[in-house]
């Protein structure tokens, strides 16, 4: 399998390896074999995942099969030419593990230090510098477990806390690559060096990146579980809570929101997004405590890739372009924007979908470069042209490395 395959021909590929009619699969997933016919041969798109992931069951493929995930990381100035096997390397490094380990053979860095340098790769990502991010994280994870070993008292919880949130930043970037699994390792690890602390902010942040894991396996059902559990863990806190905490139990909610919406849950999507809401009111502006980018305008991105998830094309459509996203960090914005670039695309208006994904590859290739949204609508515009496709299209597959 290969980027050079929309999911809809990908949904094919495995249909036929499983020996499967069309009449069959399309049956299987409570559809007609007359659409699953236009899916794949590129007709009409396939972009909601919940019913990419009821393909995916069906066919006993992962989900991450049907997206073409995970996608190689480009080398550049700012990755380098060690990228993620490097960080799997670190992440698989048993001396991190217990007490078989010993202590890592590192310098440990003093907590200004590190808390620094957590904050710029946390800043980083949300530039969607990522082959920046991935580069520097198996050091940080090493010299940030390093401390949390050497110190002690309370430089030792400081530490402990950092080292939750390097493990997170790195559960998070993963999620971004298709790496689900190394991110769910992430996850894990940062919560077992955080528990010592009993930090409900930290801890909350960290659920998070649990929540994406679950997403991008398909678990939609279990991320909405999480959520709940979750805000009922971080819910005796809030009396006294800071805009942080604020922030990042109103963050839970927004993920919760999409796992509701990928499960075709509409009355809990919208209860998620009130709670959502509710919190940003609390808050009363946009913030980024946490790296959360919380606030009003978070919430109205949500409701727009929610209502995409749920098939409401006109919410999206009529919500979607009338958000003011500038005072966001890049990854915010430009996640946005290929949610209005998947509405427009759906709606037929394939020009205004191109102009807003050309539009976001210039504020952020890297980021539209390993989104699957990106390369598929690339790939579906380039198959349904009657015609030669343009060059600016042509030149778009090409640097999203979905054509020769």
């Amino acid at each position: 399998m290969t980027n050079h395959l929309t999911i809809g021909e990908r949904v094919a590929w495995y249909r036929y390896r499983r020996g499967l009619s069309q009449e069959v699969l399309a049956g299987l997933v409570g559809r007609t074999a007359d659409w699953l016919g236009k899916i794949e041969n590129n007709r009409i798109e396939l972009d909601r995942l919940s019913v990419i992931k009821s393909l995916a069951e069906v066919l006993d493929v992962s989900l991450g099969n049907l997206l073409g995930e995970p996608s190689l990381l480009d080398w550049t100035g700012d990755s380098g030419t060690k990228t993620v096997p490097t960080l799997r390397a670190a992440l698989m490094n048993y001396r991190a593990l217990g007490p078989i380990g010993g202590r890592m053979n590192a310098e440990p860095s003093s907590v200004a230090v590190l808390r620094k340098e957590v904050g710029d790769l946390w800043d980083a990502y949300q530039d969607s510098r990522f082959g920046y991010v991935i580069a520097r994280l198996p050091d940080l994870l090493h010299r940030a477990q390093a401390a949390a070993d050497y110190h002690d008292g309370d430089d030792q919880e400081q530490a402990r806390r950092l080292l939750g949130l390097a493990y997170q930043l790195t559960a998070t970037q993963l999620t971004k690559l298709g790496e689900n699994d190394l991110a769910w390792i992430a996850s894990d690890r940062g919560l077992a060096a955080v528990r010592p602390t009993g930090d409900p902010l930290i801890t909350g942040s960290l659920f998070r990146s649990v929540s994406h894991a679950l997403h991008a396996t398909g678990r939609y059902t279990e991320a909405v579980r999480l959520t709940e559990d979750a805000a009922s863990y971080l819910e005796p806190h809030l009396k006294h809570a800071t805009p942080a905490l604020f922030s990042v139990f109103g963050t839970l909610f927004l993920s919760g929101s999409m796992a509701a919406a990928r499960s075709n849950d509409a009355a809990t999507t919208r209860a998620f997004l009130a709670a959502a809401d509710h919190a940003a009111g609390q808050l009363g502006a946009d913030a980024n405590h946490l790296w959360t980018a919380f606030g009003p305008t978070n919430v109205a991105i949500h409701r727009v890739a929610t209502a995409a998830e749920l098939g409401d094309l006109q919410v999206a459509i009529d919500l979607g372009p009338r958000v003011d996203t500038t005072g966001l960090p890049m990854e915010r914005r430009v996640r946005h924007a290929l949610e209005v670039a998947r509405a427009y695309s759906s709606w037929n208006r394939v020009d205004d979908a191109q102009a807003v994904l050309l539009n976001a590859e210039q504020m952020a290739p890297e980021q539209v470069r390993h989104h699957f949204l990106s390369r598929q609508l690339v790939l579906t515009w380039i198959r349904r042209q009657r015609g030669k496709p343009s060059a600016q299209l042509i030149g778009l597959a090409r640097r999203l490395k979905v054509l020769d």
